[in-house]
């Protein structure tokens, strides 16, 4: 891979978690950003990672971060053009976030986070520990810090980060195969407009993972092909979906938001208990877990277009995630130990040995029906490009290079979504971590082979109905 610099940076880059996406991107990070090494310091909170951290001569130290102390241990590191790289789980996102933009230091992650606990608290209302609601306390500091300040991007990685580009890049292509070439959209209701011409009705992030390793999963094992403490925390938050203008049929246990942008709701119960019909282009349809995620709600704000206060269109949006099968064992069985996670964990790295992650955002809806664009790459192809990945690391890594680059670049732009940055530059970056990038035509729909083998009280009036594809 040809070492190309994007960027010089001079100031400290501090990494907050060191899991298999910190191993993955630290070494995409120094290819490709010009920065001294004596610059860089891992603050962790237990000992993964400390070999990759050494080989590059990284300072590593292992620290947790608590509500109590991580003013304590972060503000020495952090100071005016600084960036913390927070890749870790159970330390409150909007807390690290507010301490950078006191001190004027950049911040990214690939995942709002809360503090330990934080997503099953019962304590607290489904609504505010949904990613709705931390989206919604992180969007709030605009408020605090009105005048921009040091960039802040929150759930940049490939699910949430590169599907909000991939799917400006399919609505661009959609549109190109339509009307002939079309002028890139220069602003969020130019983007929104564009949607709602094409008349997109239903975003998924579609992933279907086929990774498998040797040892398989044993009993009373999580295993997973990225973080499982992360999977299993968002797997248990309530299932959150974007919700679209067209849809007829509001869920029986389904719930709004009464606060925010109101562009999401959320179902009573954990978004790994929900399947959702889905389709990729290899694996064909599938049925996948709605596990809540960023984007599910960032796109369909982004793409929503108002009359007034009026809303007048906006996508339904979700995930869709078939993950690698011994994954699929994995919550089959944390299910059954009512969301309990299991006492042995295990990410799986070196141990795989074959499989794909094909990972794309599917517009469906439009004139030519239903249209996928994305990632796709084999394990062996990601292990050639980078050490220390697999197949879904690499392109959450990817993300991260991507998006830490342009932030690097525009180093005063405030607090933003993934949906607010240049989706051209940050693919331009990603893209030659990804495998094969394409975009194909389908004509499924998630009404395909229904009423087989027993029939089912569908509407067909409209196909990309929430309604039509749900599995309880």
């Amino acid at each position: 891979m040809e070492e190309k610099k994007y960027v010089r940076f001079q100031g400290r880059l501090v990494f907050v978690g060191f899991g298999s996406v910190g191993q993955g991107s630290l070494p995409l990070l120094l290819r490709h950003i010009d920065m001294p090494r004596d610059r860089i310091v891992i603050v962790t909170g237990d000992e993964r990672g400390r070999q990759e951290a050494e080989h590059y001569g990284i300072k590593f130290v292992v620290r947790p971060l608590t509500r109590e102390n991580h003013r304590a241990i972060l503000e020495p590191l952090l100071g005016k053009g600084d960036f913390l790289l927070n890749l870790s789980v159970d330390v409150a996102s909007a807390t690290l976030i507010e301490l950078c933009c006191a001190r004027g230091a950049m911040y990214l992650d690939t995942c709002i986070e809360p503090w330990l606990g934080g997503y099953t608290d019962q304590s607290v209302l489904p609504s505010r520990r949904s990613n709705y609601g931390q989206r919604e306390e992180v969007l709030a500091l605009r408020r605090k810090y009105p005048n921009g300040g040091p960039t802040v991007i929150p759930t940049h990685g490939a699910n949430p980060g590169l599907i909000s580009h991939w799917t400006k890049q399919a609505l661009v292509n959609v549109a190109g195969d339509l009307y002939g070439k079309v002028d890139i959209p220069g602003s969020k209701e130019e983007w929104a407009r564009l949607a709602m011409k094409l008349g997109v009705k239903t975003i998924h992030c579609s992933e279907r993972d086929t990774q498998a390793a040797d040892p398989r999963k044993r009993r009373w094992e999580f295993v997973n092909t990225w973080s499982v403490d992360g999977f299993i925390g968002e797997g248990s938050q309530p299932c959150e979906l974007g919700w679209g203008t067209h849809e007829k049929h509001f869920p029986p246990d389904g719930r709004r938001h009464e606060f925010g942008c109101d562009a999401a709701i959320y179902l009573t119960r954990p978004g790994a208990s929900v399947r959702v019909r889905s389709w990729t282009p290899s694996e064909g349809h599938y049925h996948g877990f709605l596990i809540t995620h960023g984007e599910s709600i960032s796109i369909s704000d982004f793409f929503t277009v108002r009359e007034g206060d009026r809303v007048i269109y906006r996508p339904t949006c979700h995930y869709a995630y078939h993950p690698c099968d011994d994954t699929v064992l994995s919550v089959h069985e944390l299910t059954g130990r009512n969301w309990i996670g299991q006492e042995k964990r295990r990410i799986l790295m070196d141990d795989i040995y074959d499989g794909t992650d094909e990972l794309g955002a599917l517009l469906m809806g439009h004139a030519r029906g239903a249209y996928w664009y994305g990632s796709q790459i084999t394990v062996h192809e990601a292990r050639k490009l980078a050490p220390y990945n697999n197949a879904t690391s690499i392109q959450v890594a990817a993300g991260v290079l991507g998006a830490v680059v342009w932030a690097m670049e525009h180093p005063m732009a405030g607090i933003l979504d993934p949906d607010d940055i240049d989706f051209q530059r940050v693919q331009e970056i990603a893209n030659p971590y990804l495998g094969k990038v394409f975009g194909v035509y389908s004509d499924w729909t998630p009404l395909e082979g229904r009423n087989h083998p027993f029939p089912e009280d569908l509407d067909t009036s409209d196909p990309w109905q929430f309604k039509n594809f749900r599995v309880v």
